[in-house]
């Protein structure tokens, strides 16, 4: 008798019957995001998002400002602003590709329920960010940071080595109800059981860091595990 197994009932064996299809989160007109703060986000011809910011520097130097001291500055150079999913999700496998220039800092935002808003305040209100209320995925390049890459911030430092500086590098981030794992090209760098004062779903997030970041993201696809959230 021939008990060789079928090549599509081994895959099915491996694939979980409850992973629903990868879907593209970036189109040219961001349909899926909205916009938190005051960045730039734009999708290019061959469907690279790039983000930016355009300071409003005159304002440092209008009355009342005009003489500012060196807190005022900071807190107005580290605004951030984000770029936000709409809808929430509970459970899902992203993957993204990042470019960044050095220095440079990013994140990727998962299950904030704030949406950002102490992140966009001047200044910011570093008890109420994202990586407070939800958690943060860290993106840097050479910038001054104890979190690398990769880094479920302030909870799980990622280990340095496979980010590549001023290239493209991919990301993926397994979020479970009793895990986060990242892997940056292909290694995991990080993971995390998550704290259980937090949300269990919720938005996807971009961040530009402050007045003076630039990022460029592409290939930004997740793939659902189970049933969607709801928001």
């Amino acid at each position: 008798m021939n008990r060789r197994i079928p090549v599509l009932a081994v895959v099915l064996c491996v694939v979980p019957a409850f992973a629903q299809q990868w879907q593209t989160l970036i189109t040219p007109k961001l349909d899926a995001w909205e916009i938190i703060g005051d960045g730039k986000w734009v999708v290019m011809e061959d469907s690279t998002l790039i983000a930016y910011r355009s300071p409003e520097t005159a304002l440092l130097f209008s009355a009342p400002n005009a003489m500012l001291t060196r807190q005022q500055f900071d807190g107005w150079r580290n605004q951030q602003s984000w770029l936000y999913t709409k809808r929430d999700f509970a459970e899902y496998d992203l993957h993204v590709e990042y470019w960044i220039p050095a220095p440079g800092n990013s994140g990727i935002s998962l299950r904030d329920p704030s949406r950002a808003k102490y992140g966009v305040i001047i200044p910011p209100d570093y008890k109420q960010t994202p990586s407070k209320l939800g958690y943060e995925i860290q993106i840097a390049s050479q910038y001054k940071d104890p979190n690398p890459s990769g880094s479920i911030y302030t909870l799980a430092p990622a280990k340095a080595g496979p980010q590549k500086d001023l290239q493209w590098n991919a990301m993926d981030i397994e979020s479970r109800a009793n895990i986060i794992r990242v892997r940056l090209n292909g290694q995991v760098v990080a993971e995390h059981p998550g704290d259980p004062q937090r949300p269990k779903n919720g938005p996807i997030g971009l961040q530009l860091h402050d007045q003076f970041s630039t990022v460029m993201f592409r290939n930004i696809r997740l793939r659902e595990i189970g049933a969607p959230a709801k928001r």
